[in-house]
Parts: C-alpha cells; structure tokens; sequence
C-alpha cells in the first residue's frame, strides 16, 4: 500500500462512537487532513471531531518502517496524554490495513490494547473502525467507526 494515497482532506458525516457495548451510539461529524512529510516517508494527519460532547482535535503519524516490514502508527490527541503506538500490514486481497497496538488507560494506570482496521471502498472511500479492551478490562469492543469520503477542490 502507497501511504501517499491517503494525501488530501477527508471528512465524516457520522463517526459513531460507543462508550460500552450496551450503550448507545452518539454520532459526530470528523475532518482530517493527511499530508505527507519526511521526503515521503510519513504521513501527517491532522483529526477534529468532538467526543462526549467535547471538541477532539489530534495528531496521527503512520509509515513503513523498512527493518520491521510493517507499518507503524501513532496518535496523540487533547482527550489524553498518552501516546497511541500500533503496527501491523496491509492486506491487499481486502485492502484493509489492519493496525494493533497499546495505549493508556486512564483507568488502570497501564495500558491497554487497540486495533484499527483502515478498508478503503475505493480511492475517495474508506471505513475506519477503532477496537480496544472494554470495562471489563479482557473483552475487545468496538469503541468508534466511520466512512471518511475525500472532500472534492
């Protein structure tokens, strides 16, 4: 998978988000903007949304790490202080980019598993969904999906 493919402004009419697998969903639009930096090497994305009711706003850097042979992401946001670190690879047959990793958590003091799975539809389409342990602390639940479309010149 080419990262540079991902450049541009992409926005989301209704990025579900559930705080529990029972609760219900609350909805809210999103905007990114990806940009490549480091001669090609990354990607920048730039995220706003808002989450419970708060403006979000983060941070996203994702590439291919050459030694490893995977890609490798990060993500920091004005919601925590931690730092979101995830791997993984990109399945071609699918075109999903499937991304697992750790992160704080506020309510352990540790951390705790995220995945994220990344299915583009088509060039100007794609699903992000956002899994990570649940309050029971060993179930993974689904916690945020979206379809991002590119936003047109």
């Amino acid at each position: 998978m080419d990262i540079s493919r991902i450049t541009g402004a992409w926005s989301c009419d209704s990025v579900a988000q559930w705080m529990a697998p029972d609760a219900p969903r609350s909805y809210s639009k999103a905007s990114s903007v990806e940009k490549v930096i480091m001669d090609g090497l990354y990607m920048e994305g730039d995220f706003s949304s808002t989450m419970m009711g708060m403006p979000m706003t983060g941070k996203s850097l994702t590439g291919y790490d050459n030694a490893k042979k995977k890609f490798v992401s990060s993500w920091i946001d004005n919601l925590g202080s931690g730092i979101v670190r995830m791997e993984g690879s990109y399945d071609e047959t699918t075109k999903t980019l499937h991304l697992k990793g750790k992160q704080s958590d506020p309510g352990t003091g540790g951390e705790s598993d995220i995945r994220q799975e990344q299915k583009w539809i088509d060039d100007d389409t794609y699903v992000l969904s956002m899994y990570g342990t649940g309050h029971d602390g060993k179930t993974e639940q689904k916690f945020m999906e979206g379809t991002f479309k590119r936003k047109k010149k």
